[in-house]
C-alpha cells in the first residue's frame, strides 16, 4: 500500500516565510511563477538564464548569486522555497545575516576565500550595470581607474596556508562596507526588480552650463555615485555646478556669491598638486559663523586614489565653519570640516591658495592627501537640487524689492559688513 502523506515541510522555508507578509509571499509566488513559465519548467522552477535576465545580474555575480540561491546544488533550478529562503535572510534578516550572505557572494570564484580579483571582478561587473544603464560607454576599460580606487580602499589581512596572497576577511569586508556604502546598497539589491530608482544603482544628473568643457570638471558620474551613497534618495536625483576654480577664479568672495542663492547641501571637491581628489558634503549653506556649526548629515570623502566615506562619529560638534572677514587669530578665514580650529578635517584658507587636512575624530577620517598641507590646483562646488526648492528660489528671485534686499542683506552679512557691530 503506498504512503500519501506529504513530504515534510522544510524547516528552513517555513521560518523564512515567516519573515513575509501574506501579500508579499502572494507577490512572490506571482512572480516565481511567471519566471518559471518563461524557464519552460512546468512552473516547478527557474533556470539560471531567466532569473539573471530578469534581475539584471550578468557575468560571474548573477552566476554566483544563483549558486547561493540554489545552496550550491548545480542543478539549473531555482524552487520557490529557495528564492523565499534565500530573500528571507538576504532582505529579511539581520544586518549580521545580510552581511554575511554579501560575503559570500563577494566570491565569485567559489574559492571559499574572498581574494582581490573577486572583487575586482564584482566591481567591474557593478560598474558595467550601474553606467551602461545610465548611458555611459559599456565595458571595464572605462571603469578601469574606479574599480582601482575601490579596490584601493580595501583591507585583505587573512592569511592561507599555501598561499602568498591574503584575502579579505568578514571583518575586512565590514569595514570596507562603510568606506563604499554604494556598493553595499548595490550589493544588497539584487534581488529587487531593476528600475532606475534600484538602490544602489542611482546616479545624479549632473548638470552645467552647455558650453562647459566636461573633461575639466572633477566630478564624474562614478564619482557622483560613489559619494551619492551616503545621502538619502531624494538628494541624489540632480547635482548643479555651482562654482569651478578654472572658470570662475581661485575666489573666495566669488565662491560665496555662487553659493549664496543655493539653500540646500553642496558637495565641495579638490584636487590639489599632488593629483588627490577629496572633499566634503555640507550638509548646511555655507553661511558666516564665528564657530562650527552644521548637522550629522555632513561627511568627508576621498575620491582619488581611493575611493573612501568618512562619516560624522559623534564624538563632537565641529562640522562644518565658514569664517569670513574676521581678524581674530582664533577664527581663521575659509571654510571647513571636522576637526578643531587650526586642526581641521579639511580646510580651505580664504585666499583658496592653500589649506590643510589631518586626521580628525569628527569623521574618524585620516589626512586625505599625501601630505598634511594641500595646495589646492581645482576647487569645485555643486549644489544639491531638491524636488520644490528650483521653483521656490524662482519665485524668490521674481518677489518684491523687500525679498530682493532680504537677499542682498545677507550677502552683506557672508562678508561680514552689513552690521558695524560684527
Amino acid at each position: 500500500m503506498g504512503n500519501s502523506q506529504s513530504p515534510p515541510a522544510n524547516p528552513r522555508f517555513t521560518s523564512a516565510s515567516r519573515a513575509f507578509a501574506p501579500k508579499e509571499l502572494e507577490d512572490l509566488k506571482s512572480l516565481f511563477t511567471s519566471l518559471a513559465a518563461q524557464s519552460n519548467s512546468n512552473t516547478q522552477y527557474i533556470s539560471s538564464s531567466v532569473f539573471q535576465a530578469y534581475f539584471g545580474l550578468k557575468g560571474p555575480l548573477g552566476d554566483r548569486m544563483f549558486d547561493l540561491a540554489t545552496q550550491g546544488r548545480k542543478d539549473d533550478k531555482l524552487t520557490f522555497e529557495d528564492i523565499v529562503i534565500t530573500k528571507g535572510i538576504y532582505e529579511k534578516g539581520t544586518n549580521d545575516e545580510i552581511e554575511e550572505f554579501i560575503y559570500r557572494l563577494l566570491d565569485v570564484t567559489n574559492g571559499e576565500i574572498v581574494s582581490r580579483s573577486d572583487l575586482d571582478s564584482v566591481l567591474v561587473t557593478m560598474f558595467n550595470h550601474i553606467f551602461h544603464r545610465e548611458g555611459s560607454e559599456s565595458g571595464s576599460s572605462s571603469h578601469c581607474y574606479m574599480v582601482d580606487t575601490f579596490l584601493n580602499a580595501a583591507t585583505f589581512s587573512k592569511d592561507h596556508e599555501g598561499h602568498n596572497e591574503k584575502s579579505m576577511s568578514f571583518e575586512d569586508f565590514k569595514s570596507w562596507c562603510t568606506l563604499v556604502p554604494s556598493v553595499k546598497k548595490f550589493l544588497a539589491s539584487l534581488l529587487v526588480p531593476p528600475d532606475p530608482g534600484r538602490p544602489g544603482s542611482q546616479v545624479p544628473k549632473l548638470q552645467h552650463l552647455e558650453n562647459i568643457d566636461s573633461s575639466i570638471l572633477l566630478l564624474r558620474d562614478e564619482y557622483a555615485w560613489h559619494i551619492g551613497g551616503a545621502v538619502s534618495q531624494e538628494e541624489v536625483e540632480e547635482w548643479k555646478l555651482l562654482y569651478h576654480s578654472s572658470l570662475n577664479g581661485l575666489s573666495f568672495n566669488t565662491f560665496l556669491g555662487n553659493v549664496l542663492n543655493d539653500d540646500g547641501p553642496s558637495v565641495l571637491i579638490i584636487k590639489d598638486r599632488e593629483g588627490y581628489v577629496f572633499g566634503g558634503y555640507a550638509s548646511q549653506p555655507w553661511e558666516r559663523h564665528s564657530n562650527f556649526y552644521g548637522d550629522m548629515k555632513s561627511f568627508l570623502f576621498q575620491l582619488y586614489p581611493k575611493a573612501s566615506i568618512f562619516r560624522p562619529t559623534g564624538a563632537n560638534g565641529n562640522l562644518q565653519w565658514c569664517a569670513v572677514n574676521f581678524s581674530s587669530e582664533t577664527i581663521p578665514n575659509g571654510i571647513g570640516f571636522g576637526g578643531r580650529v587650526n586642526h581641521f578635517g579639511l580646510f580651505l584658507s580664504a585666499g583658496f591658495d592653500q589649506g590643510h587636512t589631518f586626521s580628525c575624530t569628527t569623521f574618524n577620517s585620516p589626512c586625505l592627501s599625501k601630505t598634511s598641507r594641500i595646495c589646492p590646483e581645482v576647487i569645485e562646488c555643486w549644489g544639491v537640487v531638491r524636488k520644490g526648492m528650483e521653483q521656490e528660489k524662482q519665485d524668490v528671485v521674481k518677489g518684491t524689492v523687500l525679498e530682493r534686499f532680504k537677499e542682498d542683506r545677507h550677502m552683506l552679512n557672508m562678508v561680514g559688513i552689513a552690521n558695524a557691530s560684527e
